[in-house]
């Protein structure tokens, strides 16, 4: 059995706890042969810290070890002191593919020298949907052609720097009002439609991804019974067999309720592996990664995975790993890659309905969010007293802060002539409440750009709170940078 149980530790991807590498956890990548493990927010300090963590990660799993991360750009980021880059949307809407391929390497330079050589990015979901609740402004736009060439540049630049990409989320998350992070999305649109939109990044992506991530969806003209992640008729059929992709397929977080909820830990891995992904990622608690390691194994046992085909999974899962090897380098040019993602962030600054900057030295009204939680996929967003010390540079600034915009009080806020600025700092859409009730003199949507849509009123839209976010739109303001970029999904007009 140990032998199996050796084969089925190259298979798995897991989630650490902590900051450091315990030796509980030590012993436990080494006794399983677990070569994947993929580090979030709460597994990080800087830089000193997770270089250490990520050296101890590689000495645990050895020479062929994948470390990833996500760090798309945008709310989506896991290293939150390097380079702030734009979210996919942000670039989709500056539309400057080598742009957006010099911001894919500054990435991998950034996340390279903290010893990651895998990045679960860049999303080639095509977002068609206003009210998806965990896409939005991670996607390059809706446009099939557009989005997919300016996600691949990215990708290119990623390459160049030798840090793998994966893209996601295969067949496309684009188009849910769920996020599978809590429940199990369904996208029902026939064969023909999912052909000629969601299909198409990936189709256009098939020859040159290293590797691709699996969506938590069911697809009822593809598969009913199965979500996409465990569908073989999709991972098999339709990946692999009609769009010859010959790159690694890992599945998204098994920890995800759409899936956890559902099946059991090690049921739901070998049905993953069956489905014909490569990689399993066990990101739940060490318990479940015991379940699942030792589910595989009996697979593999029993034939219910083949040897032949567990060999080729193992040999795709070497090959990227020795294209892309661990180990951080030194990272020189963070300076410029600063002054480059400032540069890109103002390049993706959109106005809606022709905004009006109010004079240098006028008396401004700041409305926003008192909190600026994790939604648990991003990190949390700008603070509003963060956005009124830099609008206070150019204003002076009284700041009302609400806790719920659908039970704030909008008809008791002032009416003594001083300009209005909401800034949106989450990504959840306004209510009908705030909708019918108010109505700012100028929108600053500082993270998903179909709040803009939720005011008759003037807007301003980054697709993201980094810093260099805020520091685009204080230009704006000043007049000192114009809004270039264009909306790249419908429903917005200049």
């Amino acid at each position: 059995m140990n032998d199996y149980l050796d084969l089925a530790g190259q298979l798995m991807m897991v989630r650490l706890f902590g900051t450091e590498l315990d030796a509980d956890t030590d012993a436990f990548l080494r006794q399983y042969k677990v070569r994947g493990a993929c580090l979030f927010r709460q597994n990080m300090v800087d830089a000193a810290q997770l270089g250490r963590f990520t050296a101890a990660l590689q000495d645990a799993m050895g020479p062929q070890a994948l470390i990833a991360l996500d760090q798309e750009g945008g709310a989506v980021v896991r290293s939150t002191w390097v380079p702030a880059p734009p979210s996919a949307m942000a670039l989709g809407a500056a539309n400057d593919p080598l742009l957006a391929r010099d911001v894919g390497a500054a990435v991998a330079r950034a996340v390279r020298s903290l010893g990651f050589n895998w990045n679960f990015a860049p999303v080639l979901d095509l977002n068609n949907n206003p009210h998806n609740p965990v896409i939005a402004e991670r996607s390059f736009g809706a446009d099939p052609e557009t989005a997919t060439r300016i996600a691949l540049a990215w990708m290119e630049g990623s390459e160049s720097e030798g840090v793998a990409c994966c893209v996601k989320h295969f067949p496309g998350h684009g188009d849910t009002h769920v996020d599978s992070h809590r429940d199990l999305p369904t996208v029902d649109k026939p064969l023909a439609e999912l052909e000629r939109f969601e299909f198409a990044p990936f189709r256009m992506a098939a020859a040159t991804a290293p590797a691709v991530m699996t969506a938590h969806i069911v697809y009822p003209a593809l598969d009913p019974d199965f979500p996409a992640t465990m569908s073989r008729p999709i991972l098999t059929g339709i990946l692999r067999e009609r769009f010859g992709y010959r790159g690694v397929i890992i599945t998204d977080g098994m920890d995800m309720h759409a899936i956890a909820h559902r099946y059991g830990a090690g049921e739901a891995a070998v049905n993953a592996l069956v489905a014909g992904a490569d990689m399993v990622m066990a990101i739940g608690a060490r318990e479940t990664q015991v379940e699942t390691v030792h589910a595989i194994a009996q697979a593999i046992r029993d034939g219910v995975l083949p040897l032949p085909e567990v060999e080729a999974r193992l040999a795709r899962l070497s090959s990227l790993a020795e294209r892309h090897p661990a180990g951080s380098v030194a990272y020189a040019v963070e300076p410029d890659d600063h002054a480059l993602m400032a540069r890109a962030w103002r390049a993706g600054l959109t106005a809606l309905k022709q905004p009006q900057r109010p004079p240098r030295g006028s008396k401004v009204r700041l409305v926003a969010r008192g909190d600026v939680v994790s939604d648990g996929v991003s990190e949390a967003g700008v603070p509003a007293a963060r956005i009124a010390e830099a609008l206070g540079r150019l204003y002076e600034v009284d700041l009302v802060t609400f806790a719920d915009a659908e039970t704030f009080d909008w008809a008791a806020l002032p009416q003594d002539g001083r300009f209005t600025i909401l800034a949106s700092t989450s990504r959840r859409r306004y209510g009908p409440h705030a909708r019918a009730n108010w109505r700012p003199d100028l929108h600053v949507a500082l993270w998903n750009p179909y709040q803009a849509l939720d005011f008759d009123a003037p807007a301003l839209m980054t697709y993201g709170f980094a810093p260099p976010a805020l520091e685009a739109v204080v230009a704006w303001l000043a007049g000192d940078a114009e809004a270039p970029g264009r909306c790249p999904v419908p429903g917005f007009t200049a």
